[in-house]
């Protein structure tokens, strides 16, 4: 019995973390109905930071690891929190929620990249023919309509790529400088400092007092920080070290193509058939960079 429960816990959670992070997308675009781009990001990072905080006492007892350098968790809530973060809500309000988690999922295509020229890892021939693939994909998805957006619009699709290219250098630095360190710590950190950057960047760049507090909002927000970012990184980093990596690399390439899916049933954005080629191609993609060989 002790053996199976694990057994069973790790599908049912890699289940659930591509059902969450596939709807937080369609959320973000809940939010940003009623709230500027960088405030709403701000609301997120400052709940979900607070929730890792009230959290935070009880996860470093299973933990039990040093904390991460202070200059380390600073760069994350620069990098992967903030900046990664308030691009994509920017871009969002303009780029459907589907076509924007197909762009962002060449994340892991960046890291197998960054993998092999900071890391010093190696790129299997299946990689390279996975990178070309994923490659193919992102030009089809700019030859079709990109979920309706307006020819002059173009240039927040281009700008919601540097999302993920923000956040691959942060979580590469994480890698290379904080193995071993605390992943609770780093987060809540992490969290807390982006919240305060995209305030600040928030009362400079837009007008707080726009917000307007539905329920739709309001329940959004809440949605994303307590379960899309709070719940779901926990589950993940418990994860990385208790499944096999072959089970995590499901999500990269599960999560894009049901928040396509989830786009599509709700009416959000125009997907031709180019954008489904287009999906096609970059998880396929990106299965054969971040599947492991057997």
């Amino acid at each position: 019995m002790t053996q199976a429960r694990p057994t069973l816990a790790v599908p049912l959670l890699v289940a659930l973390l591509c059902l969450v992070w596939g709807s937080t997308w369609y959320a973000i675009r809940i939010c940003l109905l009623d709230q500027p781009p960088l405030c709403s990001a701000a609301l997120r990072f400052l709940v979900a930071g607070l929730a890792m905080a009230v959290l935070t006492p009880v996860l470093l007892r299973r933990e039990a690891s040093p904390p991460p350098p202070t200059w380390l968790w600073l760069l994350i809530g620069l990098t992967n929190f903030a900046g990664a973060y308030g691009i994509l809500y920017v871009a969002e309000r303009v780029v459907p929620s589907g076509v924007a988690a197909v762009l962002w999922g060449i994340f892991p295509l960046l890291m197998a990249g960054s993998g092999v020229l900071v890391l010093g890892e190696r790129i299997a021939p299946r990689q390279a023919v996975g990178f070309l693939v994923s490659f193919a994909g992102i030009l089809t998805f700019f030859g079709g309509s990109l979920g309706g957006i307006e020819p002059d619009q173009v240039g927040f699709a281009l700008l919601l790529l540097l999302s993920p290219i923000v956040s691959a250098c942060g979580t590469t630095l994480v890698k290379k400088y904080g193995s071993g360190t605390s992943s609770v710590l780093l987060n809540r950190n992490g969290m807390l400092f982006g919240a305060v950057l995209l305030t600040i960047a928030a009362f400079v760049g837009e007008d707080p007092s726009a917000i307007v507090w539905s329920w739709r909002s309001i329940l959004a927000t809440l949605y994303l920080a307590i379960f899309g970012t709070s719940m779901t990184f926990g589950i993940y980093f418990w994860l990385l070290r208790t499944a096999p990596a072959s089970r995590l690399a499901l999500i990269s390439y599960v999560t894009p193509v049901l928040a396509m899916l989830i786009g599509a049933a709700v009416g959000d954005g125009t997907l031709d058939a180019l954008a489904w080629v287009g999906t096609t191609l970059v998880v396929t993609g990106v299965a054969l960079v971040v599947r492991k060989a057997r």
